[in-house]
């Protein structure tokens, strides 16, 4: 049971960025665990990074957000 439930978080997560006006959010990668939802991938700015960030944090789920998005200028 948790297993779909955390790949439901991964595809709300992943849909949510890939609605982004910002093109590099749509490039970045939601992994997840029971624990933890990890985003990676690579963005022009420190704030498209936290951007990222705050967008996943609503469906979450009360997991720990790991952020490795770098920033690339």
């Amino acid at each position: 049971m948790m297993q779909a439930k955390s790949q439901d978080v991964a595809a709300r997560a992943s849909d949510m960025l890939s609605k982004s006006s910002v093109r590099e959010l749509r490039q970045i990668r939601v992994d997840e665990t029971d624990e933890a939802v990890e985003l990676s991938g690579t963005v022009r700015s420190y704030y498209h990074k936290q951007l990222a960030q705050e967008t996943v944090r609503s469906v979450a789920s009360g997991r720990r957000l790991i952020n490795r998005v770098e920033v690339h200028r």
